[in-house]
Order: structure tokens, then sequence, then C-alpha cells
């Protein structure tokens, strides 16, 4: 027994530094190569199609210095910045695998007084501070004489492959394509008034929109009331042409038939232009709306500047009064189901929100092709803008579906014909034939429009998180907007691979059973409230007929002793239908909730269950094969 049992410690102590030895022999192999295993559904965290294209275009080595301060404290703080940093490298890794040898990787530790950090300094890298302690992190790309640097901001982790392929496409191509850009919301930003800072209030920054076009291309401003648009503007980015002169849709025809490209934000209820128009009202205004009409009418579509998109299944839930959340049905939230899955601008995003969106109609002109990019689903229906910003519940209360998706955002490709077939707008007038004779009439070669029905999705507060931080003010995106207003841009001018790389950043996952069974909870039980606010109606017409025989006090026993009864009776009706009309509806929230906390509770519990139930089996399978010996 003593020989069995010192052969059994024998056999276990061999077997367990035979499986130590096999560990460490498996990670000395696979040290030399940095692949990291991702279990995320839309692969995060390994390197995208986009990526290995951008690279594969390389023909002279790019450098890529990656400065980090080791500190040799132990401070929360420097503990995160470690871990993080240790990420940062994992990537570039993957970078220098992918480059196939036109990717160079060189870390530096830019401690105080050393000539790393005279090189950080040099390359741009700015000096953070961190419980105190200077340290600095960030990264400088490099290509002959064209050197570009990037930061590193922990909250933009989910950006870093983006960001270090923007900064290797700028080195690879320097020039910046012209865009031109043409709005008349404050997307620029405002000045501060002298008057305005003593009452404490400052200007506006430019909206963040701008900011990220600003990193890859060189951005144009036109202003709303030019008649022209010059050469060297490839694209042109429209941002609510509100009360647009025809001189300028003239211009805009004119840029379209000779080869640029258009991308125009519309908008029939600007919540932004209606807050800025009137903020003494609560934003209630009556010029809020923009569109293309002129241009709009020759290329077969309509736009209605009066009405927008409701959807009782893409609705939003928002802060309403005492913050308590309010479904508001014209405030969409799209996913991929909404949305073009094999267009490349559209794609790769799943989470785009449209606050009081405006819909496409109509048979594009001969010549042309037309592709949806954003649709509402079939519970759908078109409401009156004006009515819609006033209130989410009558919008509710009497919304129909009509059972056709609604076009949000559509893109034109093919050759355009001119909506100006005599020519500028005051041509007739001044006799003017040589600039009549100039006037182009069609395309001569095919080229692309893009209109998007809302503009408020590309507003900082409905697109983006703001926050300070060591690395100064950051944004951070709340959704896909800006990312789809990236990709137009980029499809229409840049490097097409930085969008689907771009576009992985923000991810939505909805519980889409959820948001269905809300919508069927909503009509079933708005059906029954209806039913009741009619009846609620009727009974308060009764009643004001009835008491409206009573003249005046002195007056009071007019009424006959069945009159009064009838009055006590109208009056309890009342009461009831009040008490019911208010019990279906706290039925309806309740039964909403009840199901959302039913899917959350069983993601929640579903996998320590799974693995309990596992584990307890397999502790009864062990204990029969023990109780057999």
């Amino acid at each position: 027994m003593k020989n069995k049992g010192l052969q059994t410690i024998l056999f276990s102590t061999v077997g367990i530094a035979a499986v130590a030895l096999i560990l460490v022999g498996f990670n000395i192999i696979t040290a030399t190569f940095k692949k990291r295993i991702d279990l995320t559904e839309e692969k995060a965290y390994t390197l995208s199609a986009g990526t290995k294209a951008i690279l594969a275009k390389l023909d002279t080595p790019v450098k890529i210095r990656f400065y980090c301060t080791q500190s040799e404290q132990s401070t929360p703080e420097t503990v995160f910045l470690r871990d993080y940093a240790s990420r940062v490298d994992d990537l570039l890794a993957e970078f220098k695998q992918a480059g196939g040898g036109k990717i160079v990787i060189e870390k530096l530790n830019p401690q105080p007084d050393s000539d790393a950090e005279d090189k950080a300094r040099f390359d741009g890298i700015q000096q953070q501070a961190l419980g105190g302690e200077p340290f600095y992190l960030g990264i400088a790309v490099s290509m002959l004489d064209e050197k570009q640097t990037v930061e590193l901001p922990p909250n933009r982790e989910r950006l870093m492959e983006y960001d270090i392929d923007r900064a290797i496409t700028r080195v690879a191509t320097p020039t910046k394509p012209v865009i031109g850009v043409m709005s008349t919301l404050p997307i620029w930003g405002q000045p501060s008034n002298p008057m305005m800072q003593q009452m404490g209030q400052r200007g506006s920054e430019p909206w963040v929109v701008l900011n990220e076009l600003k990193e890859d291309f060189d951005l144009k401003r036109v202003e709303p009331t030019a008649e022209t648009i010059s050469d060297d503007i490839k694209v042109m980015l429209v941002i609510h042409p509100k009360e647009i002169s025809d001189k300028m849709q003239y211009a805009l025809d004119q840029f379209v038939l000779r080869g640029g490209k258009l991308i125009a934000f519309l908008d029939p209820y600007s919540v932004v232009d209606s807050r800025s128009s009137n903020p003494m009202m609560g934003g209630m205004s009556m010029g809020s709306s923009s569109n293309l009409e002129k241009l709009l009418k020759a290329w077969g579509l309509t736009f209605d500047t009066t009405k927008v998109v409701a959807d009782t299944t893409l609705l939003m839930e928002l802060g309403g009064r005492n913050g308590e959340p309010t479904r508001q049905p014209t405030w969409l939230s799209l996913t991929k189901n909404e949305m073009d899955k094999d267009d490349i601008t559209t794609s790769e995003i799943d989470n785009v929100w449209l606050p009081m969106a405006g819909a496409f109609s109509g048979t594009p002109a001969a010549g042309l092709k037309e592709t949806v990019l954003f649709k509402s689903t079939k519970d759908s229906q078109l409401v009156e803008g004006m009515m819609a910003s006033m209130g989410p519940e009558q919008v509710l209360k009497d919304f129909k579906s009509s059972d056709k998706e609604q076009a949000m955002a559509v893109r034109l490709t093919g050759k355009f014909k001119t909506a100006f077939p005599d020519g500028a707008p005051g041509e007739k007038d001044t006799n003017a034939a040589p600039a009549k004779a100039e006037s182009l009439k069609e395309s001569k070669t095919e080229t692309t429009v893009v209109l998007v029905g809302d503009t408020d999705m590309l507003y900082d507060n409905f697109s983006v998180r703001t926050m300070d931080s060591p690395f100064g003010r950051m944004a951070m995106p709340m959704n896909a907007n800006l990312n789809f207003a990236q990709n137009c841009v980029e499809q229409m001018s840049g490097d097409q691979n930085l969008i689907q790389v771009r576009s992985r950043a923000v991810r939505n996952r909805p519980f889409e059973v959820v948001k269905r069974k809300e919508a069927e909870a909503n009509q079933r039980f708005q059906a029954e409230v209806s039913k009741l606010e009619a009846k609620l109606q009727e009974t308060q017409q009764r009643l004001n007929e009835l008491q409206s025989q009573k003249k005046d006090k002195s007056q009071r026993f007019i009424m006959s002793p069945e009159q009064e009864k009838e009055l006590a009776d109208f009056q309890k009706q009342e009461a009831e239908a009040r008490k019911q009309l208010k019990e279906v509806r706290k039925e309806l929230n309740k039964d909403i909730d009840s199901l959302k906390n039913n899917v959350k509770w069983i993601n929640i519990m579903a996998m320590p269950v799974l693995v309990s139930l596992f584990g307890i089996g397999l502790a009864v399978v062990k204990s029969k094969k023990t109780g057999a010996k």
C-alpha cells in the first residue's frame, strides 16, 4: 500500500511538472506571434479587413514610435496606465505582423531629462500629468518627410485602430481632398459676444462633425448666399439649406452636372434650428424646415417639409416631465435591419439616431438609380411635424400604421439632368446669352448624390458625449451618426477602407424582441385607451350640457330630480372612465417594463445557472463512479 501511495505521488508530481513545462514552452513559442483571441461578436479586437487593405497598399516603410512613460510607482493610476499601454502594444504588434515588413515599431520610455523625452517633444507628443507625475502617452507615425501624431486617450480605445489607420493614410497620401461645406446652422461655432460674456455666456465651438472631417479633408466654407462653387471642390456637404435661393440651387445643379458629388442633409423640422431661432419660446419656430425642392423635382423625388416619420418599433425613450422616461415615436433609433447591409456606407454601422426625420418619395428620373440607405419599419406613419414637436402623447394616441417603409436616406447614382433647362435664374430678364451658353444640361459622366432627411443627427448633443480628461476635452460617440456622415464623405473622396475601421467603434445590440413586443403592446393597449378617451369625452360633453341648464346658483333647483340623477350618474361614469384609463396606461407600462426585466434577468442569470447545473451534473457522475469502485 505504501509503495502504491508513493507511486501515485510520484506520478502526480511528474504529471504536474510535465504540464508546467508544456505551458512554459507553449508561452515561449507563441510569445513571438502576437495574436489576440477575440470573442466579441463584432471582432472589435481583431484587425479589420480595412486595416489590412490599407497596409497592403504601402510601398514605403512606415515607422511608428510608441511613447509611454513607465512609472516605477504602483498607484491605481499607474497600474491602469500599464495595462492600457499593454493593449496598445498588442495592437501595434498586430499592425507589424499584418504590414508584411512595411511597419516598423519603436517603443520608447520618455523619462524626465532623457533622450526619449526630447524625441517625444520633437514628435509633438504632449506631456500629461497623472497623480501629479508627468508622463507621455502617444504615437508618432512617419513616412519619409511626413509625420502625424496620434493621441491615445483611454476613452477612445475603440477608435484606436481607426486613429492609427488614419495617420498611416495621411503620411502615405499627404494631400487632402477639398470638401465644400454650406449650412444655415451654427456648425462653424460662434464667437463670444462681449455683452453676453458679461452675463456668463460663452461662444460655441465648431460642431464635432467638422472637427472630425478636418482631420482628413480640407474644408472650404461656402456661404448660403453664394452663387458659384469653385472648381477645386470635389464634394459638397450641405446641411439644412433653409430658404435656399434659386441661384444657390442652380450652383449646386451645375456642380453636380460637371461631376461633383453632393451630400445634402435636409429636414422637415430641425430641432436645433427651432431652439436657436426662438429660445425664449422653448424652440417653437415655424421656419425650421429645409429642402432642395427644384433639384429633387428634376431628380424625380419629393420631400414633404411638413411631416416627420413616426415609428412605434424604432421609437426612443427620452427624459420627460420630472425626469420620467417618455416614449417619443418621432425620435428613431435605427438598427442594422433599417439600413442597407450591402452598401459600404451603412454595412458596418448599426446604431443611428434620427430626431424628427422626414421621408423621400417618388420615382428617380430616367438614368438615375436609387439606393435606400435608411428606412423605417412598416409600423410607421407620417405625422405633422409641428404637432409632433408639442408632445408624443397625441402622436401615439392617433397612430395608425401605414404598413409601408419610409425612405429617410437615399443615394442617387447616374447621369443627372439639369433642374434649370432655361439656364441660370434671371437669364431671361437680362438676356445673358454667354452665361446661358455655358449652362450645362446633363452630366457627361455618372456622379452621386446622397440625400438624408434629418440634420439634427449631426448636432453634438445628439451624436457625441463630451467629457474633460487629462488629454483635454474629448468627444466619444453615443451612436453611429457621425460615422455615417464621415462614411459618406469618405466614399465620395477618400480611402474607403477607413469606413470599415471607423464604423466598428460604435455598436448597438438592442433587445429586438423587446422592441417588437413593445410595439405590439402599444398597439393593443392604445386601442383600449382611445375607446376609453372617446367615452370620457362623450360623458364630459353630456355633463356640460346638463350643467349648462343650471343658469346660476340661485336657479340650481330648476333641474328636475330625474335630471339631477342623470347628472350624478354621468359624474360617476366620468370618474370611473378616468380610473379605467389610468389603469390601462399603467398596465401598458407594466407589461413593457416586465418584459424588459424578464429578458435582462434571463441574460444575466442564464450562464451562471447553466454552469451550476453542469457542475452539479459532473459531481453526480463522479460520485456514482466513486461509489462503483
